[in-house]
Parts: C-alpha cells; sequence; structure tokens
C-alpha cells in the first residue's frame, strides 16, 4: 500500500513513522509512506496556502489550488471518476464520519493508494471536497489544531491491518472493536506482583477454558466501560 500525507508542516512527521509496526511494515515494503509539503504547490511568490473566508469571520481558510495542484500530481487526475483503482482521498476534519475499526479494516482490504489531505485553521475550501475527496473522516468528536495527528492515526491503524503486518496472523482479529468488544485483560510475568496474583485459569494450560474466560472478560468490560458498543448485538 501506498500513503501519501499532505500538510503545511512536514516536520510533524519527520519521526513519527520510524518507531514500532509502521517501521516494520515500512522496512519490509509493506507500505510506502511520503510526505509532501502543501507549500511546494503553490503558485505565488510568497506561497501562500491560506486566505481569509469569503462572506467575512474568524479564522483564515485553506485555499484550493495547491491542494488541487498536489493531488494532480500525485495521483495523475483531479477526476475523482478516474482515479486509478484502490485510490482514496481523505480530508481529515472534524466534519467528516468517524473513524472506527470497521473503518481502518475496509481501507487496509480495499484501497491501494491513500491521500490524506491534513486541514487546518477554519477548514479546507469546500470545492476540495466537492471534487477531490472520497471519504472525509473525523478521528473523533472534537476539534484538533490540524488533521496532522489524525493522518497518524489513520497510518498507523490501517498499517496493522495490512497482511504480514504484525507478527501473528491472528492479531489483529482479537484487537478491540474488532466484534463490537473490547478486548479481554492481559497478564505476564510474574506470576505474582506485590501481592496480585495473575488468574489462575490463565496458568492451568487449558486453552478451551482460557478462551471462554478470555470471551466472558471482554463482554464484561465492554458492558461496564462501552456498553454503546452492544446496541444491536444482544437483541
Amino acid at each position: 500500500m501506498k500513503i501519501d500525507v499532505l500538510t503545511i508542516f512536514p516536520e510533524f512527521f519527520r519521526e513519527v513513522f520510524n518507531f514500532g509496526i509502521v517501521r516494520r511494515a515500512r522496512s519490509a515494503n509493506i507500505v510506502e509512506i511520503t510526505v509532501y509539503d502543501i507549500r511546494s504547490f503553490t503558485t505565488d511568490k510568497h506561497r501562500m496556502t491560506d486566505d481569509r473566508p469569503f462572506g467575512g469571520g474568524d479564522g483564515m481558510v485553506m485555499k484550493c489550488e495547491p491542494i488541487f495542484n498536489a493531488v494532480e500530481k500525485i495521483v495523475g487526475t483531479t477526476e475523482r471518476e478516474n482515479y486509478p483503482q484502490g485510490t482514496r482521498v481523505v480530508l481529515l476534519s472534524p466534519q467528516g464520519r468517524v473513524f472506527k475499526q470497521v473503518v481502518a479494516r475496509k481501507f487496509a482490504e480495499d484501497a491501494k493508494h491513500i491521500v490524506l489531505i491534513c486541514g487546518r485553521y477554519e477548514g479546507v475550501d469546500e470545492r476540495v471536497n466537492e471534487v477531490l475527496v472520497t471519504d472525509e473522516i473525523s478521528i473523533g468528536d472534537y476539534v484538533l489544531s490540524g488533521g496532522e495527528a489524525a493522518a497518524i492515526v489513520l497510518t498507523d491503524a490501517i498499517t496493522r491491518l495490512l497482511p504480514n503486518a504484525l507478527g501473528s496472523e491472528t492479531s489483529a482479529e482479537n484487537d478491540s472493536f474488532t466484534n463490537n468488544l473490547l478486548d479481554c485483560p492481559h497478564y505476564t510475568r510474574p506470576p505474582e506482583f506485590r501481592g496480585m496474583r495473575v488468574p489462575e485459569i490463565l496458568l492451568n494450560g487449558n486453552h478451551a477454558e482460557i478462551e471462554r474466560w478470555r470471551a466472558e472478560k471482554a463482554l464484561e468490560k465492554t458492558k461496564k466501560v462501552r456498553k454503546d458498543l452492544l446496541e444491536g448485538v444482544e437483541k
């Protein structure tokens, strides 16, 4: 998979993709990540990427011209219907649909090339959304200073679901949210620490009992912390 990030702060990403699973996936050529400075696609001498909003109001709006130029250079066209198969151009903004595990998995399974546009200020000129964008995504019902942090979240969540990105083929299947449940509790050595013991069932070697315990604890945790995930599941 190829992931391209469009931002006015490329230095934000200088080291963040050089750790853990994402780094290993890059080294194994499972994913290719490139960060582009939107300013390099401007055409004026001041390299302006934002301007005052028409109609007045607070703040600045990101200009459409450099973003169109960037997508045309990277994807090869600004005509959404002519994007190469498997291409997704994603605008990261608070107005988008909420990013969830099922969305990450859909991207990992269907997309070959993802372009992430990091919004800033009061937002991005709506013509970008109307013409270029295939998906508008939010990572939650709150407002960030820009889409850079969201780009990191999407890149990490999608990359770890790519084939061979994780050390175990079943690791992602047991993640929280995969089956509308949070993950079960986990323990490791030592078996006793400051008077706190690991549940005996995890030490008895009976894998069938362990799996039942894990399923029960996952359901228990979900009911306690995120009962909303179970709506429609228990009916």
